[in-house]
């Protein structure tokens, strides 16, 4: 069956910095459920990316009704990228969403690998304390980008909330990221209480981690029960407490470019390790042309990816 796609009879044209403004305007006081609405209406290739906290399954439950109630099959299909490291009761909760909402699921892991051996065995047993940002690029960058490139996204209904603090603090109704990626945040406005008090009213079904005190369940190596005062993703990173987003809503094409440059030193370090050299850097390389040709590349590979939010 494929899967569905927001109508596009009324579809904005183009969201330059006029268009958002005025649309953020004309939201600022709706719903979630209104948002949502609008956004099926009005943005083309939408989907929604979940790790299946409250949020997204507030949301999700919002697609699902309006889909009841317009006799259609679930508007908005799911993305869900698999990092090899999710807790069991995340992946048993994915599965248990997609049936219960009839809902389109699209899961994408790590380039190359399938479960966290195979990860391990080509990365390393602890690359997220080792270097976190290449971790995340692989992990959730990447993936993301991949499942953008194949299914079509254009844009994606987030679970982001300004009460979440830090970056999200304040988070507008529709943004639009260095990609031309359209992000709608149907939620924003509201706090963990009020998703919460959805999510029980509604009958939605949830990770049973959050009834032992957890609060947001990211990888099971690096989540952990916040302590009392502390704010709702404030163990979601436990060696980190400085970290507060995972990559998907940082700049891409910085993350893009850190991640190749590393790769090109390691590869570097290789050679002139095959070679005999005492050091790496000391190998025959012209590094001037070596820079001139990462610049071009980096370039190059902006431009490509420019072309997703055509």
């Amino acid at each position: 069956m494929s899967a569905p796609v927001a109508s596009t009879s009324t579809a904005i044209p183009a969201f330059d910095a006029s268009t958002l403004s005025q649309v953020n305007a004309d939201l600022a006081e709706a719903t979630p459920q209104e948002i949502i609405e609008w956004a099926v209406d009005h943005v083309p290739g939408l989907y929604q990316t979940t790790a299946f906290g409250l949020t997204g399954l507030a949301a999700t439950s919002m697609v699902s009704t309006l889909s009841k109630r317009r006799k259609q099959p679930h508007l908005v299909p799911l993305i869900f990228l698999d990092t090899t490291y999710h807790f069991a009761e995340t992946l048993d909760l994915a599965h248990a969403v997609e049936r219960k909402y009839n809902a389109p699921l699209h899961i994408f892991a790590p380039m190359g690998v399938s479960n966290a051996r195979e990860f391990e065995a080509k990365y390393g047993e602890r690359l997220w304390d080792e270097d976190e940002d290449t971790y995340d690029y692989l992990v959730k960058v990447e993936p993301a980008r991949r499942a953008y490139e194949t299914l079509g996204v254009k844009a994606v209904i987030t679970g982001r909330r300004r009460s979440q603090g830090a970056d999200r603090a304040a988070l507008q109704p529709v943004e639009v990221d260095s990609t031309g990626l359209v992000k709608v945040n149907p939620l924003c406005r509201w706090g963990f209480q009020d998703v919460k008090d959805y999510i029980d009213m509604a009958g939605v079904p949830y990770n049973p981690l959050l009834d032992q005190g957890y609060k947001s369940v990211g990888d099971w190596h690096s989540t952990v029960k916040p302590k009392d005062g502390e704010g709702e993703r404030s163990g979601r990173w436990a060696s980190n407490k400085t970290k507060t987003e995972c990559g998907l809503h940082k700049d891409y094409f910085a993350m893009k470019r850190a991640f190749e440059k590393k790769q090109r030193e390691a590869d570097r370090a290789a050679a002139d390790k095959a070679r005999g050299d005492d050091e790496v850097g000391e190998s025959s390389v012209d590094m001037s042309k070596a820079e001139a040709q990462e610049a071009k590349e980096d370039l190059t590979a902006s431009f490509s990816d420019l072309r997703l939010g055509a």
